[in-house]
């Protein structure tokens, strides 16, 4: 059998032992495989063929491997907007049932609707936002 033949059949292993792992490392080693195999091709002989395998891979797994493991592990997305709302707490303005009422979050004024649609809220108590549904908080009281 030819040699790069046998780079592409460890290749394939080392491509499907990623799917089950997703580390990482195993994919790249993986692309190192290819390379190798690619040389093969060419007629090398077997040193160049595994010095393409080792440069590869040590390539791969000193470069790309942290920068790959650092764009997986990100901080979570900054929340803005009224999303950014949804866990502070609010204060009673109006009465707020399951249809209507008004609280203030943060200085502005917000209608709002219980979130628990059965309970009535009234004015004075400090209530959490829950949800946000376009221009109304949904809002649950505080214990």
């Amino acid at each position: 059998m030819m040699a790069w033949i046998v780079w592409l059949i460890v290749a394939a292993v080392l491509g499907v032992a990623e799917l089950m792992t997703t580390t990482f490392a195993l994919g790249i080693l993986a692309v190192g495989a290819c390379v190798a195999a690619g040389v093969g091709a060419a007629h090398l002989g077997l040193p160049f063929q595994l010095l393409a395998f080792v440069v590869a891979s040590g390539a791969g797994l000193g470069f790309v491997l942290p920068v790959a493991r650092r764009h997986v592990k990100q901080p979570p997305l900054l929340r803005t907007g009224p999303a950014a709302l949804v866990g502070r707490s609010a204060s009673v303005l109006e009465e707020v049932t399951g249809q209507s009422g008004r609280v203030r979050i943060g200085g502005e004024e917000w209608s709002a609707r219980s979130y628990d649609e059965t309970l009535v809220i009234p004015a004075g108590r400090t209530v959490d936002v829950m949800q946000i549904e376009g221009a109304t908080a949904l809002v649950y009281p505080r214990e």
